[in-house]
This record gives structure tokens, C-alpha cells and sequence, in this order.
């Protein structure tokens, strides 16, 4: 009797002490050896990518914003805020009625097949957006013209980026909205055009948060 509970307190305190040496490797020792090691070497990424603009953080790089308008009484939905850069269409969103503030949390797609009749009419209505917003006199887009990425959603609705193509297509009528010359808009869009990852892997893109940001400064510098 005496040594079975012996051998059990000996089991028992092996135990808890395998438990308390395994929590303070894996709970303790390793996450701030990790932590350590991402700030040290690669503090953007290790806190979000945060993008800072005026010495404050305006967003993430990685996760795509809305440029609107404050919403209208009697309106479902914003309208563009057409003096910035537009991103892709988010309408895979879902809404967030307990943190209305992050909205953008509530990710996703839109789920609808290729064949839906639903999702055939996002597209055409946006395609019909697209045309609208960035016909300007003297430069009229065609529907041709208006790329995949200006009318459909990302699977997360949260893509940062754009083609070079959507982003020229909005240059007229981002330089008209704000008392801009077009070729310098247009260089703007150029300077932030990102080429394939290690020169193969993935398309040209443009940050559109970059972009905006960068724009915004030369609207400054131009008043």
C-alpha cells in the first residue's frame, strides 16, 4: 500500500514537473525567441505592414481599404470617393453589426458560381461603374478596356493591390478630380507599378493604399 502511493506521488510529481518545464519551453522560452527574432529581423512584417502616413499608421499594405464617400440618408451603400484611386470590389464582405469600426474583418467571397445570375449583374453593373466614373472629357474608357480585377471581388475581398491596367484606366479622372496634370498622375501609377515576385510568380500590381498616399502628397505639394 505504501509503495503503490509512493510510486503514485513519484508519478504525479514527474508529471508536474514535465508539465511545468514543457509550459515554460513552448509557452514562455520559444514565442519570445520567435517574437525576438521576427522584430529583430523583420519588424514591418512581424507588426502587420503597417503603412504610416504623417507619422500615424493609415492602414496595412496587406489588406485593401474603401475610399467612399460618408453614406448618403436614404442610401444602402457609399458612393466612390472619385478624387482617390479605387480598389477592387468587396462584395464578399459581410457585416459586422458588433465592431462596426473593423468591418473589414468580416472577410470573404462572394460564393456565387460563374453561371450565377447574380453575380453576372455585379460585374455588368460594375463594369458600367467603371466606364461611368472614368470617362472624362477628353478620355473616354471603353467597357474593352475595363480589366477582371475593376469588376470582380478577391476570395478574401480584402486584396491591397490592383493591375497597372485598372490603375492607368483611373489616372484622367483621378487628375481631373484634383486639379492635377495627367502625366503626373500617371507617373505616380508607374512609380508604384510592383513587377512578378522574383520575376515570376504573380502578376504586376499597384498598392492602391501606396498609391493614394503618395498621391495625397502631391496634392499637398501642388496647394
Amino acid at each position: 500500500m505504501n509503495n503503490s502511493l509512493t510510486n503514485t506521488g513519484r508519478l504525479l510529481a514527474a508529471g508536474l514537473r514535465a508539465l511545468l518545464v514543457l509550459t515554460l519551453v513552448t509557452g514562455v522560452v520559444y514565442p519570445l525567441a520567435v517574437t525576438g527574432v521576427a522584430q529583430g529581423l523583420f519588424p514591418g512584417r512581424a507588426n502587420g505592414s503597417e503603412t504610416v502616413a504623417d507619422g500615424r499608421v493609415v492602414g496595412s499594405s496587406l489588406i485593401g481599404q474603401s475610399y467612399d464617400l460618408p453614406l448618403k440618408k436614404g442610401r444602402r451603400a457609399p458612393e466612390a470617393d472619385l478624387k482617390w484611386f479605387q480598389g477592387r470590389p468587396a462584395d464578399g464582405l459581410g457585416t459586422n453589426s458588433v465592431n462596426t469600426r473593423y468591418r473589414l474583418l468580416v472577410s470573404g467571397a462572394t460564393n456565387l458560381s460563374a453561371d450565377s445570375a447574380e453575380l453576372i449583374q455585379q460585374v455588368e453593373d460594375a463594369r458600367k461603374a467603371v466606364v461611368k466614373d472614368n470617362s472624362v472629357p477628353g478620355y473616354t474608357v471603353a467597357p474593352s478596356d475595363v480589366p477582371a480585377d475593376a469588376v470582380t471581388s478577391s476570395g478574401s475581398g480584402l486584396d491591397p493591390d490592383i493591375s497597372p491596367q485598372y490603375a492607368r484606366i483611373q489616372v484622367h479622372r483621378v487628375a481631373a478630380e484634383n486639379g492635377l496634370p495627367v502625366p503626373e498622375v500617371a507617373w505616380l501609377v508607374e512609380k508604384h507599378t510592383e513587377g512578378r515576385t522574383l520575376g515570376f510568380m504573380g502578376e504586376p500590381r499597384v498598392n492602391v493604399l501606396e498609391l493614394n498616399i503618395a498621391l495625397s502628397k502631391l496634392v499637398t505639394e501642388g496647394s
